[in-house]
């Protein structure tokens, strides 16, 4: 065989890691999920966002240092390096199951926002429509993945600048509505925490889940130009501008809305567009709430077949899903990939909704996992540098500690939330499986 066949491409620019850090995180969660963390907290759910993102931040931080040290070793591979075969086994599976039932789900979303404007054709088949679309994408070179994400994220952040513009203006009276803007939206309706800080805490499981994604820069280290340069930026950046999206959005759909009055039947931001007297509000924000959901399912293809890649290299996949076209495309992965997606997308559709919520509760908990596997990999990793990485997480290992141990503890509490008990059976009998088939299947022999 030649390279090409053995190695991925490195084929994405810094702009294509960027913005795939930027659309992994700035989609849905705080499109449609900022709804129901202000049910659950109100104003205070700021508060919980700026925590998680000091936790995303540590998080990528650890990510960004191994990354300097070893620019060929993404997520899969760093911590098949710390703890060995089992624990990147389960991982691997996870992290793969995961992004098969997010990918399910975005294309089944995907064509329910398609029905807005095409109510006649049925669900099903434009949910498939769709899938054959971000499929397509994904059978080109990596280039064309990142270009597409490029885009995607472009929209979806040109859209939250335009909101953060639009609701300032409303909010300090240069734009004129008919809404009850006022600063003390934020304190008139039960104060600032309506629902103490248990309400608060209970968003914050939702906001850690809704900055899942991040991790896809480590998924896509090894296609990276100059990754062990380009990936400490990315990060720092990219952690900073995600913050500063949920953040000052949140703040005005408080200022605009009161918390108690945001409806959970659409997003608040068509709520918001909607009090703006601005025509096509809804059609804008539909066609916006579409490529976030479009964005999720091509970052899932990808995630998913380059998770495949890296354990079959490993061993902990059939060595089938090792192979590589002449473009640098894992075909196998994909295409298996693709299967269990669309039976997902089918099977999906014949379930009731609230058998949906419940699957959605495996990809927070495996974000959990994947996170805690970063900065525990980190801690392990360091003493055995090579090399003296060129970024470098300050306060170590104490920064490290505190967030694997917050992030143990938020892992903690979805396990005894009575709202998680059907999501959490799942989850922990799926990694129950797993620990298993680890101990089940046989070490390569290196």
């Amino acid at each position: 065989m030649s390279e090409n066949q053995h190695e991925l491409k490195r084929g994405l620019k810094p702009r294509h890691v960027q913005f795939i850090a930027l659309a992994g995180m700035v989609g849905t969660g705080i499109f449609k999920g900022s709804s129901d963390t202000l049910n659950m907290a109100g104003p205070s759910v700021v508060v919980a966002y700026m925590i998680g993102g000091l936790l995303l931040f540590i998080v990528m931080a650890a990510l960004g240092e191994m990354a300097t040290v070893y620019p060929k070793l993404n997520v899969q591979t760093l911590i098949h390096k710390a703890f060995g075969f089992r624990p990147s086994f389960i991982i691997g599976w996870l992290y793969w199951i995961n992004w098969v039932v997010v990918t399910a789900v975005e294309l089944i979303a995907a064509g329910s926002f398609l029905q807005y404007w095409f109510p006649h054709i049925p669900l099903w088949v434009l949910s498939i429509l769709c899938a054959v679309v971000i499929i397509t994408i994904n059978l080109f070179e990596v280039k064309s993945y990142g270009e597409m994400e490029f885009w995607f994220a472009s929209i979806k952040i040109f859209t939250l600048v335009a909101f953060i513009i639009l609701g300032a203006f409303i909010l300090v009276g240069i734009f004129p509505t008919d809404s009850s803007a006022s600063f003390s939206n934020y304190t008139a309706y039960g104060g600032f925490f309506p629902n103490g800080l248990g309400g608060m805490f209970s968003a914050f499981l939702v906001v850690v889940f809704s900055y899942g994604g991040a991790e896809l820069i480590g998924v896509a280290a090894t296609e990276t130009k100059d990754s062990e340069k380009v990936l400490p930026k990315v990060i720092k950046t990219t952690v900073f501008r995600v913050i500063i999206f949920y953040v000052l959005p949140i703040l005005i759909i408080c200022g605009i809305i009161p918390w108690n009055q945001v409806s959970g039947q659409e997003s608040p931001f068509v709520q918001v567009f909607t009090l703006s007297g601005l025509s096509g509000a809804a059609s804008i924000m539909n066609f916006v709430l579409l490529t976030a959901v479009l964005s999720a399912a091509n970052s899932g293809i990808y995630a998913t077949s380059r998770t495949l890649y890296t354990m079959a290299k490993n061993g902990e996949a059939p060595k089938v899903f090792s192979k590589i076209t002449t473009k640098g495309i894992p075909l196998n992965g994909i295409l298996v990939t693709t299967t269990f997606i669309l039976a997902g997308v089918f099977l999906s559709y014949l379930t009731p909704d609230e058998v949906i919520s419940y699957l959605m509760s495996i990809p927070g908990f495996t974000v959990l996992i994947i996170w805690i596997g970063i900065c525990l990999a980190q801690l392990k990793l360091r003493k055995s540098y090579s090399r003296k990485p060129t970024f470098r997480v300050k306060w170590f290992p104490f920064t490290t500690i505190f967030g694997a141990l917050s992030l143990s503890a938020i892992f903690i509490a979805f396990i005894f939330n009575q709202n998680n008990i059907i999501g959490t059976v799942v989850c922990l009998t799926v990694l129950i499986v797993l620990i298993t088939l680890s101990f089940l299947v046989k070490k390569p022999i290196k």
